[in-house]
């Protein structure tokens, strides 16, 4: 019997549409977690990926599915789609601002009515109108000021989850309420005996902590973008076109391969292309990272956003929009943000737990009472659970991460060590491989002269003046470097005439007595026929050797000098290298450089791996595939072509003098260049890590001890029963020994 594959008619095959959509809303990985679930279970929908670096959304669903109907299925759990504005991205930040403001707002108007709630709570306890006064001033603070925590547990509520909120609202709306039929009825307590207390300060303090906790977050969360806009503000708005040979500016959106662009000194490169006519220098260190600027004649590639230096050049579009280089940077940049969401957080987590483990001890602890209190089952029952909830308040959870943060990042800042994001403090520790940026991290980033050879027989002095007054008026970007290393010395330029450019070799131009001289390299003195002695000869080998860039200065005879030009290593960088690698972790050198140079670096500092002649997302190529070994790696840059590797890595880490871009997209900047910087900022994450963890211990153990004791497993005992009072001390105890333990590290050695 013959068989055959079967297989659904092409006609059969259902049609899907796919659509990106802003998302307001979220402020975690957990959120966007939620944003992907809600509509990848929309009817419809066959897939959603959310990328939390723009607050965006792609949406794969079919014709059917309405935008509509997708922004209903987020606004049920208290998310939101953009989808009628005109500028989409711009609706996005604007409400991202206003959602600031309005945290902002709201935690500094819960602040204020807290402060006299809290004094009265503490100090005028027994105040008969202290307790009104309080409940007045709580009631804003819980359903206006916090409104958003009981929204959010109720939308949580709804599809079965529970979270900070829910433990939050839960408790100040327990608190609350008790403390509410105490200031109205406290004959009901003073007819059995027991004297009522109130917990107002207990629900206003928590709800303003966490609202501050919150308002750090959204800040942090506003900056996300920032990085994106500026590599998009490389490429400018509009460029010029040669049409039938006349200059014609247009936008950038509208040119198309094949069209001939001119470029002046000065200008930024719109598109990639290949040079037509003219030649200049190019500064394209936003993609090699090296700091030298590259010569650009007939035939070579440009690319858009580099800048062009003292030359005018026309060339031809070949890659224009979408396919630029600088196009494909900033879309790595956005995936690799977006693909390394932050991790849930901890205290979240324990409280999917914790919240239900708490509410069933509750009900079970007024149950038992009702069944088992004798004459006073219900007060017992009513007292106990209510202690139960109160002493379980989140205050301390709560505070257990947050206050090791900011004690952390106070600590950092004072050490030159900016940190702005909180997950690269708590993972730092375990970073077990660190890839170094060679130009501008290894090294100065700034090309110097730091060799000067004069043949014996030559007066130097005499002719530093002539070679001056040569090198200011070149072109070539190594010219500045010996111009300003002769400044230093204090010479001033004499005067010369018949000055000339030769392209790819190096200057020539008269001196006063009618001589020739020439600054160059080897095959310019080749040309004119200048001798070089053996012994510059000898050191010129020697120098390259060094992998430093070996220049000339001859008259027309012979060699007078040679210079030595290099982007020097820093002083405290083989120091920083040897640390780490003592502590056991891995360092790595990347470099667009040649290979000569990188293997003279990175013998000079002492490291065992390198990789040369690396483009951008070779770089972060090498940061996935160190990641895929299982290794958690830092990344350490300065220049726009170290934004894809900084985003893609566990930890980014930038050189404060570096580009704004590298600082924006990496979540640890160091204010001083000295790498000494980056052990101690993976030491500060080890402590504050510990920090963290000691804190969670203490926020538990009360709970641990106190929840048994509130639900009055003392009481068949020795007859003690937990008054909801001492639970409400005991819970802010908790908290103090919090904060105290996380001031601490405040004392710390890094």
């Amino acid at each position: 019997m013959e068989t055959m594959d079967i297989k659904a008619p092409e006609t059969q095959k259902e049609e899907t549409i796919k659509q990106a959509f802003p998302v307001t809303g979220m402020t975690c990985a957990a959120c966007a977690s939620s944003v992907e679930s809600i509509l990848g279970h929309t009817e419809g929908v066959h897939k959603a990926s959310v990328n939390f670096a723009s607050s965006s959304v792609l949406v794969e669903h079919t014709p059917s599915v309405s935008s509509e109907d997708l922004r209903q299925a987020l606004q049920s759990v208290g998310y939101d789609l953009i989808i009628d504005a005109e500028d989409p991205a711009e609706a996005q930040e604007q409400l991202q601002q206003q959602h600031y403001r309005d945290i902002k707002k709201r935690t500094l108007w819960s602040a204020i009515l807290t402060l006299p709630v809290f004094v009265i709570g503490m100090f005028f306890m027994d105040w008969e109108a202290g307790r009104w006064i309080s409940m007045v001033l709580t009631v804003p603070v819980l359903f206006w000021f916090g409104r958003s925590f009981f929204v959010n547990a109720v939308k949580q509520a709804k599809h079965g989850k529970a979270n900070m909120d829910t433990l939050v609202a839960l408790s100040t709306g327990i608190a609350f309420l008790f403390s509410l039929f105490n200031t109205l009825f406290p004959e009901f307590w003073h007819s059995r005996g027991i004297h009522p207390h109130v917990y107002y300060e207990a629900a206003t303090v928590i709800i303003t902590f966490i609202s501050l906790g919150k308002l750090l977050e959204e800040k942090a969360k506003s900056n996300t973008s920032s990085a994106i806009k500026k590599l998009m503000g490389l490429q400018p708005k509009t460029l010029k076109v040669i049409i039938e040979g006349e200059e014609v500016e247009m936008p950038i959106a509208s040119v198309q391969p094949g069209y001939t662009i001119m470029v002046r000194p000065g200008e930024k490169i719109p598109v990639d292309g290949t040079v037509t006519e003219g030649s200049s220098y190019v500064d394209e260190s936003m993609i090699t990272g090296e700091p030298i600027p590259v010569e650009k004649t007939n035939g070579e590639k440009v690319f858009a956003g580099t800048v062009n230096q003292k030359g005018s050049f026309r060339f031809t579009a070949e890659k224009v929009g979408g396919e630029t280089l600088l196009s494909q940077i900033i879309k790595m940049v956005q995936e690799a943000q977006g693909s390394k969401a932050p991790v849930q957080k901890l205290v979240d987590k324990i409280a999917g737990i914790f919240v239900p483990v708490v509410i069933t001890i509750s009900i079970v602890t007024f149950i038992v009472w009702m069944v088992a209190g004798g004459d006073d089952a219900f007060t017992h029952a009513l007292l106990t659970s209510v202690a139960v909830l109160v002493i379980a308040c989140p205050c301390a959870l709560g505070l257990a991460t947050p206050t090791a943060i900011m004690v952390g990042v106070g600590k950092g800042a004072e050490n030159n060590i900016l940190i702005k994001d909180a997950e690269s403090l708590e993972l730092g520790h375990k970073v077990n491989a660190v890839v170094l940026d060679k130009t501008g991290t290894i090294t100065e980033g700034k090309p110097v002269v730091t060799d000067v050879i004069w043949g014996d027989k030559q007066p130097s002095e005499t002719l530093k003046p002539i070679l001056l007054a040569m090198e200011a008026q070149s072109e070539h970007p190594l010219a500045e470097a010996v111009v300003q290393k002769l400044k230093e010395e204090g010479i001033k330029p004499t005067t010369i005439s018949r000055f000339n450019s030769i392209t790819g070799r190096g200057v020539e131009a008269v001196g006063s007595d009618d001589t020739m001289f020439y600054i160059g390299n080897q095959k310019l003195l080749a040309e004119h026929n200048v001798s070089v002695s053996d012994e510059l000869d000898k050191r010129a080998k020697a120098l390259r050797e060094e992998a430093k860039t070996v220049i000339f200065f001859a008259n027309q005879h012979q060699a007078l000098a040679v210079l030595a030009i290099a982007d020097k290593i820093k002083g405290t960088s083989r120091q920083a290298i040897e640390t780490l690698q003592d502590r056991g972790i891995e360092v790595y050198m990347l470099t667009g450089d040649n290979r000569q140079t990188a293997q003279a670096v990175a013998s000079q500092v002492g490291l065992k791996h390198f990789k040369a002649e690396v483009l951008p997302s070779d770089k972060a190529d090498f940061v996935k595939e160190l990641q895929t070994e299982g290794k958690i790696v830092a990344m350490v840059g300065d220049g726009i072509n170290d934004s894809h590797a900084l985003a893609q890595a566990d930890v980014s880490i930038a050189m404060g003098h570096g580009s704004d871009i590298a600082m924006d997209v990496a979540k640890i900047t160091l204010i001083t260049s000295d790498l000494q910087s980056i052990p101690k900022a993976l030491k500060l994450s080890k402590k504050t890590v510990l920090g963290i963890r000691q804190n969670l211990f203490w926020a538990f153990i009360y709970n641990i001890i106190g929840i048994p004791i509130a639900a009055g497993v003392l009481f068949p005992v020795n007859g003690f029963l937990l008054d909801p009072m001492i639970a409400g001390m005991a819970m802010a105890f908790s908290s103090v020994s919090v904060v105290a333990n996380s001031l601490r590290l405040k004392t710390a050695t890094l």
